[in-house]
C-alpha cells in the first residue's frame, strides 16, 4: 500500500455551541489541513497520484473556507463548525474521482498547535 499527503493552511473564524447551548466567543485559527490518499499500486509513471493534482483539489476545497466565519457557511448550517466537522466536510469535497484503487484515507485538521483531529472515511 502506498500513501501520499499534502498539507495546506487557511485562516478562518468560528464559534462553537457548547453543551449548555451557549456560544463561545468568535475566534480565529490558522488551520492546518493534511490530506492523505492511499492505494495498492503506482500508475504508469510510478506515482500513486501527482502531488500537484492533490494540492489543486485541496486548494479548491479550501477556497470556500478561507477568511470566512465558518458559522455562516451553508456547510455548517446544521452542525457546529468544529475541527471534526471541518475535516468531514473537506473529506466529502475530496472523496471520489481518483484513479482506480486510490482512495481518500484521512483528512487531518490542526486547529491550533497540539490540537489535532482526523476524519477517516469508511
Amino acid at each position: 500500500m502506498y500513501e501520499i499527503e499534502v498539507t495546506a493552511r487557511f485562516a478562518a473564524m468560528h464559534r462553537l455551541r457548547l453543551h449548555d447551548g451557549t456560544l463561545e466567543p468568535l475566534h480565529d485559527h490558522d488551520w492546518r489541513v493534511t490530506v492523505r490518499l492511499c492505494g495498492p499500486r503506482l500508475d504508469e509513471i510510478d506515482v500513486l497520484v501527482d502531488f500537484g493534482l492533490l494540492r489543486r483539489r485541496l486548494d479548491a476545497a479550501l477556497a470556500e473556507l478561507r477568511d470566512q466565519n465558518l458559522n455562516r457557511l451553508p456547510a455548517f448550517a446544521h452542525c457546529n463548525p468544529s475541527a471534526e466537522n471541518v475535516a468531514r466536510h473537506l473529506a466529502r469535497q475530496l472523496d471520489g474521482d481518483w484513479p482506480a484503487g486510490v482512495r481518500l484515507s484521512c483528512v487531518e485538521i490542526e486547529e491550533e498547535p497540539g490540537c489535532v483531529t482526523r476524519y477517516m472515511p469508511a
